[in-house]
């Protein structure tokens, strides 16, 4: 079907799984999240179809080392990965919308490349501007996880510290809900959200690029 925006109910849908996030509560509204939250998610990334193919995640949580367990996420999301490696991420919650784009969890191999073309003057600098830039635009940045002080091999004062204790580099956005969220113009916005972030995809692509670990030791990861 042809994108024409998120209804009412997809939010609506999140909200009530919000004060009852149960098997019961799933199984009385699974048509509403097929035909409201998981069939228009499907048709937007047929519209964003080139910064695909795109898996969307599913909505039930892995429960077995957690805390929480509560059997289903309280949204839905879904990812995208370039031939050069930066990732595109969207998802839609009670809330509103997200999306995020660049490397989000980096190996090994690819942290130690990252790290050294932070350190070195030139690209340093010019990813560091790069981000800026795209904060001072409303866009925030960060990854999946950070040290709490500087690598091994680096100086705790590094003028770029705070990007090498990362692992990871991405920058997100967030629209709280809204009424074109119920149009065609999510489109827009989430094309226009990771568009902005071209530079910053194409950075990471150049200096650092996909893993070349074999598949087994990404598994370990």
């Amino acid at each position: 079907m042809a994108f024409s925006g998120f209804p009412d109910e997809a939010f609506a849908f999140y909200e009530r799984l919000g004060s009852d996030n149960s098997r019961t509560f799933w199984q009385a509204n699974k048509a509403i999240y097929e035909a409201a939250v998981r069939g228009p998610m499907l048709a937007l990334l047929e519209e964003l179809g080139d910064y695909g193919p795109f898996h969307v995640f599913r909505p039930h949580r892995d429960v077995r080392f957690a805390k929480d367990k509560t059997p289903y996420k309280d949204h839905m999301g879904a990812y995208g990965e370039s031939q050069g490696g930066a990732g595109f991420y969207v998802h839609l919650s009670a809330a509103g919308l997200m999306t995020g784009c660049g490397y989000y969890d980096m190996a090994s191999d690819q942290l130690e490349r990252f790290r050294e073309a932070v350190a070195a003057d030139a690209t340093g600098a010019e990813i560091a501007a790069i981000t800026a830039a795209l904060e001072r635009k409303g866009m925030r940045a960060g990854a999946m996880s950070e040290l709490k002080t500087a690598p091994r091999g680096y100086a705790k004062d590094h003028p770029r510290i705070e990007l090498l204790r990362r692992k990871g580099l991405i920058v997100s956005q967030e629209w709280p809900l809204a009424k074109w969220m119920h149009t065609r113009q999510v489109v827009g916005k989430v094309r226009g959200a990771w568009s902005s972030a071209a530079g910053l995809n194409a950075w990471l692509d150049t200096h650092v690029g996909p893993s070349t670990l074999p598949p087994d030791e990404l598994h370990r990861r």
